[in-house]
């Protein structure tokens, strides 16, 4: 058998062995700087997504920070406009209280005024009771005396004058005496004299004779009728007088406008007007007034 050859001698060995070992060495380099080129980019994404974050956050931050000042102004205003709608409801209430108050004046007012045009009614209505009182119910079933719907006490003509004549009848002085009587009574009454300006007797006629006839003949009638009751009545002249006056219409205010006798005959009375004081009614407004701050309008004279 021959000598075995040995595979690499010592110079060929480590030639071949060289190169394989730099290749390597060059590779994991590579390797190693592939790796740190990635971690580098990744850290320089990583560091851009960062800076966006916080860009976001600090945006987000501001942001909070608004909408915080915003609601802190927005509860400010929500005080404000409770401690206004606080004082509103004050002054509401107030102002209610201030309402109820005016209202119960003017109630009173109205009462007062309303007590001195009912006085007016009261006092016709006691006049008439008072005569139907003396004479009792009429023959003929008719009223011997009625309330008109201008208020006044109406006496028909036929009850007291003969056609186109001033002279009371006879049969009429009973009831002017009792009118004499029930006006005394109620006279007397020291709040009627107070609110009561004049109580006038009107005579009216119908429209048939010429007006100046007519004017003639109602103020005769109605100062025939006067007379009577004083001469009736003599303390109702000296303790009342002044409170009497009379007036003559003709036939200018006719009760019943149409043209027949039966108009005619209604349209030919006399009339008790009680005529109130203005100076009483002025005087509860001025006091109302007064009440409420606001200073009476002088009188005109």
């Amino acid at each position: 058998m021959g000598a075995r050859r040995p595979l690499l001698s010592s110079d060929e060995g480590t030639g071949e062995l060289w190169p394989s070992f730099t290749d390597i060495t060059a590779t994991i380099s590579l390797i190693l700087f592939v790796l740190v080129l990635l971690a580098f980019v990744r850290n320089l994404i990583a560091g851009k997504k960062l800076d966006a974050l916080e860009l976001q956050i600090r945006s987000s931050q501001q942001q909070l920070q608004r909408l915080g000042d915003e609601l802190t102004r927005t509860n400010a205003q929500i005080a404000l406009g409770r401690q206004q709608l606080k004082l509103s409801e004050q002054k509401l209430d107030e102002q209610q209280k201030i309402l109820a108050e005016s209202n119960r004046h003017l109630g009173d007012l109205r009462s007062q005024l309303q007590s001195i045009a009912v006085l007016r009614v009261e006092v016709l209505a006691k006049v008439k009771a008072s005569i139907e009182t003396e004479l009792g119910p009429s023959r003929t079933g008719a009223p011997l005396v009625s309330i008109g719907n201008n208020g006044n006490i109406l006496i028909n003509e036929s009850l007291v004058f003969e056609y186109n004549s001033f002279a009371i009848k006879r049969e009429a002085r009973p009831l002017l005496q009792s009118l004499a009587k029930a006006l005394g009574n109620v006279l007397s009454d020291p709040n009627v004299r107070d609110n009561v300006d004049a109580i006038v007797i009107q005579g009216h006629t119908d429209e048939r004779g010429s007006a100046s006839f007519n004017r003639e003949l109602s103020a005769k009638r109605a100062n025939a009728v006067l007379d009577t009751m004083f001469e009736a009545n003599r303390a109702l002249e000296e303790l009342y007088g002044s409170f009497f006056a009379s007036s003559a219409y003709s036939e200018f205010r006719p009760v019943n406008p149409a043209k027949s006798e039966a108009a005619f005959e209604q349209n030919r009375r006399i009339e008790i007007a009680v005529v109130l004081k203005d100076a009483n009614v002025r005087r509860v407004i001025d006091e109302y007034m007064r009440g409420q701050g606001v200073p009476p309008v002088p009188a005109t004279p």
